[in-house]
């Protein structure tokens, strides 16, 4: 999205004269600021582009934007910390139904398997007890 003279070449005339836009645009960022400019091709290159200018205009209104935020004190809405340490409780809460009922259900077939391994047992003692009334 680069306009044509973003590619055009410099020329063997006066090779500093003429940057690209892409060259220019890593140091707009500390020309917006205030900072000084090493390069005076970059600085005669933005007085020249209107591009670079609208470019130049967008980075010193993001500075301003960004003093102003810096600046202001957003106080915190009154029962913010309330809410906070009642969503905290309430996640706790879960969290310990849910470590409860995980320990129930591992409780649970547990039991299960014993319950099953007596009633097997159980199985097998009835059934010989049957057999040895039979064979006698």
């Amino acid at each position: 999205m680069f306009d044509l003279r973003a590619r055009r070449k410099r020329t063997s005339a006066s090779p500093e004269a003429e940057l690209t836009c892409e060259e220019v645009a890593p140091s707009l960022s500390e020309l917006a600021g205030g900072g000084p400019v090493q390069d005076l091709t970059v600085k005669r290159h933005v007085e020249g582009c209107s591009r670079c200018q609208a470019e130049l205009a967008e980075h010193r209104a993001l500075l301003r934007l960004l003093r102003s935020v810096r600046s202001e004190l957003v106080e915190p809405a009154p029962t913010l910390l309330g809410d906070i340490l009642g969503a905290l409780e309430e996640s706790a809460e879960k969290h310990a139904i849910r470590a409860l009922l995980d320990g129930k259900r591992l409780a649970y077939i547990g039991g299960i398997a014993v319950a099953t391994a007596a009633g097997v047992g159980g199985a097998i003692v009835l059934s010989r007890r049957k057999r040895m009334r039979l064979a006698a």
